[in-house]
C-alpha cells in the first residue's frame, strides 16, 4: 500500500508535463505572430516584460504552468515524506487523490474559462486538503 501514495504524485507530474506542452502549443504560434508584427522577441527575454504582450488565452496557460511549481512542491515533499516513513494509509491516499483532482480542475479552469472566484475556491480547497496532510503528518512525526 505504501507505494500507492506515489500514484497521485506521478499524476501531478504528468499534469505539469501536459501543461508545458499546452503552454508551448499556444506560446510558439503567438510568438511567431508577434515576430510577424515586427516585435523583437529578444526584447521580451525577461519574464517581467511578458505581461500583457501575449493574448490572455496564452498567458493563462503559462501562468498555470508556473503555478504548478508553487503550491504543488509542498504536496510533493509531504507525499515523499509519507512514503519514506511508510505511513501511507487510506486518509493520506484520499487526500492525495483529492489534491490531484482539485489541481487538475484548477488547471483546466485557469487555462480556459479563468473564472477567478471558482479558481480561488479550488486553490483554497487544495490548500485545505494539503493542510490536512501536513498537520496530520506533523502530529504523527512529532507526537
Amino acid at each position: 500500500m505504501n507505494n500507492e501514495i506515489l500514484e497521485p504524485v506521478i499524476c501531478m507530474a504528468i499534469l505539469t508535463f501536459f501543461m508545458m506542452i499546452w503552454m508551448y502549443a499556444t506560446r510558439i504560434p503567438a510568438s511567431k505572430t508577434l515576430e510577424d508584427q515586427g516585435v523583437n522577441l529578444e526584447d521580451l527575454s525577461h519574464p517581467s516584460k511578458l505581461g500583457g504582450v501575449f493574448p490572455s488565452k496564452v498567458e493563462r496557460v503559462a501562468d498555470n504552468y508556473n503555478h504548478l511549481f508553487e503550491q504543488p512542491t509542498v504536496f510533493y515533499a509531504i507525499s515523499f515524506i509519507i512514503w519514506a516513513l511508510n505511513m501511507t494509509d487510506s486518509f493520506y491516499l484520499t487526500c492525495a487523490w483529492l489534491y490531484f483532482l482539485i489541481r487538475l480542475i484548477h488547471s483546466i479552469f485557469q487555462a480556459t474559462l479563468n473564472l477567478v472566484w471558482v479558481r480561488f475556491g479550488l486553490f483554497m480547497f487544495s490548500w485545505l486538503i494539503l493542510a490536512l496532510m501536513i498537520f496530520r503528518l506533523s502530529f504523527n512525526v512529532f507526537i
